[in-house]
């Protein structure tokens, strides 16, 4: 099935560049334990920011447009920087960096899933490509900090709110939905699922709570 690419929209991709930068300087900010330099914290702010739109494009076998379109990289290290400075003033506002990363998900699972969608790629693989691309910032900026990675342990449902916006968008475009629609429902969904998870503390259960259950 071939749709519009939801990315055409410039200033919708550079919005989820900004606060993914944004949301990512602030993360970094926060790990005052860590002595991360200025450097370090716009660093971090473009993995997060961009880290996701290149792993979406390597998947995709397409040229990375974080790489061939200046406005990402100056978006993005605007962003980061602007994040950075605006740490003090939101220090206790972990609310405000869960619900920033709730919303930077839910845009890059609406741009992966559809572009992977416009290029012709199944279902299946349009999801797992909307997965990613929310994702993949995220991914980096663990690496990067020497954190474990946020998707692959006992945590709220970080992956599974993504697949939930991404498949959501993926549903609705088939459906003949039209994108920008399906996009925003993507985006409600993922922040939806996120937050409700980080407020409730649901879970999947640890491997080892699992074993300890069967019988010996």
């Amino acid at each position: 099935m071939s749709i519009t690419p939801f990315q055409v929209t410039l200033w919708i991709e550079l919005l989820a560049a900004a606060l993914g930068g944004l949301q990512g300087a602030l993360f970094a900010a926060g790990r005052r334990h860590r002595r991360i330099d200025v450097l370090g914290v716009i660093v971090i702010g473009l993995a997060v920011s961009l880290g996701g739109s290149l792993l979406r494009d390597i998947m995709l076998n397409q040229p990375p447009v974080v790489v061939w379109n200046n406005s990402y990289l100056l978006v993005a290290g605007a962003s980061a920087i602007l994040g950075m400075l605006l740490h003090p003033a939101f220090a206790r506002a972990a609310w405000l960096i869960t619900t920033l990363d709730a919303v930077v998900m839910g845009l890059f699972a609406a741009i992966g899933a559809s572009k992977a969608l416009s290029l012709g790629v199944g279902e299946a693989g349009a999801l797992v490509v909307g997965v990613i691309g929310a994702i993949g910032g995220g991914m980096l900026r663990d690496v990067i900090l020497n954190l474990p990675i946020s998707f692959l342990q006992v945590g709220t449902l970080y992956a599974v709110a993504a697949g939930a916006g991404a498949g959501t968008f993926v549903l609705l475009a088939e459906l003949g939905t039209p994108t920008l629609i399906a996009g925003l429902a993507c985006l409600g969904v993922t922040t939806a699922v996120r937050l409700a998870a980080v407020h409730f503390g649901w879970t999947f259960p640890e491997q080892r709570a699992l074993q300890s259950r069967r019988p010996n």
